[in-house]
């Protein structure tokens, strides 16, 4: 009661409310009218994207709720941009959902409520809030990659990305347990006070950080516990994939963020030991296996674990013999990576629904054979895409990966920064396939591109963005470094 004060949190309340209106609308209104539910959640997300962004200006951290909640520079930032990449999502997978009978209000509702339980876990200041705002992200998942209840392959998906799932929200419970058992806090910043007194049995600590880590690298997808991805990306409805595969990651950054840095960063010399293995574990068998594959969705998902263990090499470069060193550079560069990475995967998964069509998924990396000659402006859209995650100059990809290989040399782990550039050497290698295979094989998919106006306009606004963001990195890495001090200092 004693911060009445509750404007940083309007933007959720007015989520929450819209997912209500909108559901209440979809019950009466006919399938010919679901445009009406499409417009309200597009609307929505927009609306909440600006709302996030303008208040990324506030400089001050707002904790609300006796500390359970806070609204920072870093969180309002990850806010705007996962509201973006869902609105996003929505144009994107408009036509691909109507083909298959899947343009309903479920698939609205769920992503609305999967998007308020990041905004929640983005912004969790204890470990209950951020537990709670996981489980309503990933609860609201498992239900739209099983929405397809026609398709056998998205049951299955489903099914598995739920058990796994449930088994990852297990090990990171069973840990956050453990850390309230011994420091008798749930709140970050009390956790980190009692840990770094030294009066806890540090065994017990590492015990339990153990669970945690092992509990977040199953939800970002890192190896060697990715094993659910590939069949989740592959088996669910392109646009749920995107919903998994985008903004989500924006919330590992700040899950990773808020639990190592600001509530364990005195036991930093042991998790970074553990980041440590589980980047380079990710950097190789994400790439390597991704040559392999023959899907472009399976590709992807390997390239995803790859990507991973490049948001790992960033979180771990901000430690120096076991204290926080050169914070701005290091979790900066790892947010900038986490960005860029996002709208390159918005962009990349709407070339694979621009491709789709009734019956037919273009899926497949056969499926871009030719499309130069079907359509060379979206050819050379994927072509800078490609090249941002291959992180070929001048790219966004480019600056991003050099900004985290500087980070990890700063930390002084050279070693490790040439593993992640031999990792990024045999990585570019299916990236350009997939270039060979739209400028210099014959088609074999000869039908016209179909797709809405506004997604076009849009899909070329992302492309262009991986370019514009590669020779002009300057002010997202500045906003970027600049949120993070903020959020860290206060």
């Amino acid at each position: 009661m004693q911060n009445l004060n509750l404007a940083p949190i309007l933007p959720e309340f007015f989520l929450l409310l819209m997912i209500f209106l909108i559901m209440m609308l979809d019950i009466f209104i006919s399938d010919a009218r679901r445009g009406i539910t499409y417009g309200l959640s597009v609307a929505t997300t927009a609306v909440l994207a600006v709302w996030y962004g303008v208040n990324t200006g506030d400089p001050n951290s707002h904790y609300l709720f006796s500390n359970l909640f806070v609204a920072d520079p870093m969180s309002n930032l990850l806010k705007s941009l996962s509201c973006l990449a869902t609105a996003l999502t929505f144009v994107y997978g408009r036509r691909y959902l109507e083909a298959r009978q899947l343009f309903r209000g479920d698939f609205f509702v769920l992503s609305l409520f999967s998007l308020l339980g990041l905004t929640v876990m983005i912004s969790g200041n204890s470990f209950l809030t951020l537990y709670l705002g996981l489980e309503l992200m990933s609860l609201s998942l498992y239900a739209l990659v099983a929405l397809w209840r026609t398709s056998p392959r998205a049951t299955e998906a489903g099914m598995k990305y739920y058990v796994l799932g449930a088994l990852a929200s297990g090990f990171l419970l069973y840990g956050m347990s453990m850390m309230y058992g011994a420091t008798g806090s749930l709140e970050l910043s009390k956790v980190f006070e009692v840990i770094a007194s030294g009066a806890v049995n540090k065994i017990v600590l590492v015990f339990g950080l153990v669970f945690i880590v092992a509990g977040l690298a199953f939800k970002i997808g890192a190896a060697p516990f990715h094993m659910w991805i590939p069949d989740v990306y592959d088996g669910a409805p392109t646009p749920v994939t995107l919903l998994v595969a985008a903004a989500p990651k924006l919330g590992a950054f700040a899950l990773l963020l808020r639990l190592l840095v600001e509530g364990m960063l005195p036991l930093a010399i042991d998790w970074q030991q553990m980041l440590v293995i589980l980047a380079v574990l990710s950097l190789v068998v994400g790439n390597l296996t991704a040559i392999v594959q023959t899907s472009l969705k399976r590709m992807l998902a390997y390239s995803t674990i790859s990507h991973m263990g490049f948001v790992l090499l960033g979180m771990l470069s901000g430690v120096v013999d076991g204290k926080s060193n050169g914070v701005a550079s290091a979790y900066g560069s790892a947010m900038y990576y986490s960005i860029i990475y996002v709208l390159t995967t918005l962009g990349t998964f709407g070339i694979v629904m621009l491709l789709s069509r009734r019956g037919f998924e273009g899926s497949e990396l056969d499926d871009l054979k030719g499309l130069n000659q079907r359509s060379p402006w979206f050819a050379f859209v994927m072509l800078m895409l490609m090249f941002s995650l291959a992180g070929v100059p001048p790219m966004a990809g480019f600056y991003a990966k050099l900004a985290v290989l500087q980070a990890v040399v700063n930390a002084g782990m050279v070693w490790l920064a040439v593993v992640a550039v031999l990792a990024s050497l045999i990585g570019a290698f299916y990236y350009l396939r997939v270039v060979k295979l739209m400028y210099f094989d014959a088609p074999t998919d000869t039908e016209a591109l179909q797709s809405t106006g506004s997604m076009r306009v849009l899909l070329s606004l992302n492309g262009l963005a991986m370019l514009w963001f590669g020779v002009l990195p300057g002010s997202l890495m500045e906003w970027c470094l600049r949120t993070i001090h903020l959020t860290l200092i206060s």
